[in-house]
C-alpha cells in the first residue's frame, strides 16, 4: 500500500481548470530507484572493476563528474556518459530493465486521466536511449499523446530557457496546464514561467520514505487524485 497523500483534498486540482498534463517520467511515474541504483551503486561498482580502484573511490569520481555537468544535457545524456567512463551505460540499462517499473497506482492514475479526456505529455530529462529502454520495458507510451525528452527541447527542465522551448514545441496554455514533478528546480522553473497547476512527486522511489516540499502541493501517492480509491 502506497503512502497516503500529503495533498489534502480541498488543494486537488480542478480538472475544469486544465487543458494539458505535463508529466515527469522517473520519480513521477516510473520508480527512481532504478536510476539511484543505476549511477550511485551499479555503474560506480563497473567503474572501479574497469580501473582497479576500491568502490567508495570510483563513485566519489563519478560523483564528481555529476556534478561537474548539473544542469547541462550532458548531465543526462547516456552516450556522453559511454563515452566519459568507458562503459557501455545504455547495453547496462538494458541488462537491468527487470528493475525498471512503475510506481504504485502511476498507470491507474495515467488510465484516469485518459477516461477525462486529458492530452497527456511526458517531460522528461532522460536521454532518448533511456526512454526507449524504459517505454519497451513498462509500455509508457500506450498511456500517453507524447514523450518528449530534453533533448528535443534544448535544455532540461530546471533551466528558464526549457519551458518557452517547450511550450512552442507543445502549444500548452501555461494556465490551464497542470506539471507534477519530483525535482524542486523543475518546478521552481515551470513556476517562474508560469505554470499554473503544479504538483510536487514527494515519493520518487519505492525505497525511500516520501520528501515533500512545503512551497508546493506534495503527494506520495496518486490516491487524491483517484476519486478516494486505493491504487492498485
Amino acid at each position: 500500500m502506497p503512502h497516503s497523500s500529503l495533498l489534502s483534498p480541498q488543494h486537488l486540482p480542478d480538472w475544469t481548470h486544465i487543458d494539458d498534463v505535463l508529466l515527469d517520467m522517473d520519480g513521477t511515474l516510473l520508480d527512481r530507484h532504478f536510476d539511484n541504483f543505476f549511477f550511485e551503486e551499479e555503474l560506480p561498482r563497473r567503474y572501479a572493476m574497469l580501473h582497479a580502484l576500491p568502490f567508495e573511490e570510483a563513485r566519489d569520481r563519478l560523483m564528481a563528474m555529476y556534478r561537474s555537468v548539473e544542469g547541462e544535457l550532458a548531465w543526462t545524456d547516456l552516450e556522453y556518459w559511454t563515452e566519459r567512463v568507458g562503459l557501455d551505460v545504455v547495453a547496462m540499462h538494458e541488462e537491468l530493465d527487470h528493475m525498471i517499473g512503475f510506481l504504485p497506482g502511476a498507470e491507474e492514475f495515467l488510465r484516469h486521466l485518459r477516461q477525462l479526456g486529458k492530452p497527456v505529455t511526458i517531460v522528461t530529462n532522460a536521454h532518448s536511449a533511456g526512454v526507449s529502454v524504459k517505454v519497451a520495458k513498462t509500455g509508457l507510451d500506450r498511456y500517453v499523446n507524447r514523450i518528449v525528452d530534453a533533448f528535443e527541447v534544448g535544455y532540461l527542465k530546471m533551466r528558464p530557457e526549457y519551458w518557452p522551448n517547450c511550450q512552442r514545441l507543445l502549444g500548452f496554455d501555461p494556465s490551464r496546464s497542470l506539471f507534477m514533478d519530483d525535482d524542486e528546480g523543475c518546478l521552481m522553473a515551470a513556476k517562474a514561467f508560469g505554470v499554473a497547476h503544479l504538483v510536487h512527486s514527494a515519493k520518487s522511489s519505492s525505497q525511500l520514505p516520501p520528501s515533500p516540499l512545503p512551497q508546493f502541493l506534495s503527494v506520495a501517492g496518486f490516491t487524491p487524485f483517484l476519486n478516494g480509491r486505493s491504487p492498485a
